[in-house]
């Protein structure tokens, strides 16, 4: 019984991480971009190794159902089935709100896919609670040297590679160049500090009596606090041994530097400012009313199709001091084996065949996705199926890289986020000081840590 109720934790978990970034969770994939009226019912694989000739039939459940993705989904497999004549796969499109509630129903039915794709900061708890097939016996040297470092890390525990990564993502900063040059700001001399960051903002801020027509940067207008507390740290404030790091100083810093910003715009005008970006085709960005925010990389896709010429440029996260770091943050996702598929051999060749290097080429040049396969992501930014601005995101998606961290649920504290973010809430709507909201986050983290032990 207790397995299973850790089981429809994770579920929510996952479930959870749907609404926006958050470190603990899983990467963004919003569903106004993966929806459309494709079935979810699940295919019976009839994934059997036959001695007949036969083929053998896998069935490969994602939640890429959109216009846009879908159809590059069902090329890669057509181009993967006529590769070979042993292995037909089949596609299984199930909503995002679905997947992985119904990919625990069918392990524990007996009757999984025999592939899917999955987040990639959770691996750990799947493959502890026994939800997936370990592929180390399949996986050369090759191909687990495909791979970000961290990303392949993410896959590992006590040895066994468990998953091979698909895509990922990063956090970088936009801003305005047209808006730089009207305040005086050299266009192509971004700030690369937090305090550069307010003086910067300071010049860029236009204000009309109380109110702002346009503000030059507040901290969580896209990630949050979770984002600013990586940045000042250089890592997770949890590891994976269960080593907490909250109540400390830079934490600190980084909510008396939120709260600042906060207060000098005050809360009605960060209001009116988030509230825009429900129109995702003129945002207040592409409106000229925030000239710097930090999004995902992949928020160079809205620009290009909705931003009508917006002359913006791109940079890595400011460091919260000189030498202190770029730090930035990832998610994303992976290609698995549910525990319980019929013929694992099978899906590993699929799934290796979904991360080789003309593949993952193929998903980043149509999705725009930072694709995991190192050589192929360095291909894709000198790619000409992007413009110059998108070779130029590109290309800052893969140098950024090396400043950012995945941050796997550590097996001691799954839960952690849940448990935490309220109390970060709390400190940011200023219903807790920060003094003692990072006192009790640090007490409850450790609590939960000293009970999983």
């Amino acid at each position: 019984m207790k397995k299973y109720l850790l089981l429809i934790v994770m579920s929510i978990l996952l479930l959870s991480a749907c609404g926006g970034f958050q470190i603990g969770g899983g990467s963004e994939e919003p569903a106004s971009t993966e929806t459309d009226n494709a079935s979810g019912d699940t295919a019976d694989s009839g994934s059997e190794a036959s001695g007949s000739g036969e083929k053998i039939t896998l069935d490969f459940w994602t939640f890429w159902g959109s216009e846009q993705r879908r159809p590059i989904v069902d090329q890669i497999i057509e181009d993967f089935n006529n590769s070979q004549e042993e292995i037909e796969v089949q596609h299984t499109y199930v909503p995002w709100g679905d997947i992985w509630t119904k990919n625990l129903a069918a392990i524990a039915a007996g009757d999984p896919p025999d592939v899917i794709i999955n987040d990639i900061n959770t691996v750990k708890l799947r493959a502890q609670e026994g939800q997936m097939e370990p592929l180390t016996e399949f996986v050369d040297e090759e191909v687990q040297n495909r791979f970000y470092d961290q990303m392949a890390e993410a896959t590992m525990v006590d040895g066994e590679m468990y998953a091979l990564p698909f895509n990922t993502d990063t956090q970088i900063l936009f801003y305005n160049k047209d808006l730089f040059e009207e305040a005086g700001l050299d266009p192509e001399d971004p700030p690369s500090t937090w305090a550069e960051m307010e003086e910067y903002a300071a010049a860029l801020d236009v204000q009309e009596g109380e109110s702002y027509e346009t503000i030059g940067f507040y901290p969580l207008i896209g990630p949050g606090s979770d984002l600013w507390m990586l940045n000042a740290l250089g890592e997770n404030y949890i590891d994976e041994e269960g080593n907490v790091s909250i109540d400390t100083e830079p934490v600190h810093d980084t909510f008396n530097w939120i709260l600042e910003q906060k207060n000098k715009y005050g809360e009605n005008t960060i209001t009116s400012i988030n509230s825009q970006f429900e129109n995702a085709q003129q945002d207040p960005f592409m409106a000229g009313n925030i000239a710097m925010m930090v999004q995902n990389a992949n928020y160079y896709v809205q620009l290009r199709d909705f931003g009508q010429d917006l002359n913006f440029g791109v940079a890595p996260l400011p460091e919260k001091e000189e030498g202190n770091g770029h730090t930035s943050w990832g998610g994303g996702f992976v290609a698995e084996v549910p525990s319980g598929a019929k013929n694992p051999e099978a899906s590993y060749q699929f799934i290796e065949f979904l991360t080789n290097h003309d593949t993952q080429l193929y998903w980043a040049e149509n999705n725009f996705d930072l694709v995991a396969n190192q050589e192929a992501a360095m291909a894709a930014a000198e790619s000409e199926e992007f413009s110059e601005a998108g070779q130029e995101v590109y290309s800052l998606m893969v140098e950024n890289m090396d400043n950012t961290l995945l941050t796997p649920q550590p097996l001691v504290a799954p839960d952690y986020a849940s448990t935490i973010n309220p109390t970060f809430e709390s400190i940011i709507s200023e219903d807790t000081t920060v003094e003692a909201g990072l006192e009790k986050a640090q007490s409850d983290l450790e609590r939960i840590v000293e009970n999983n032990r």
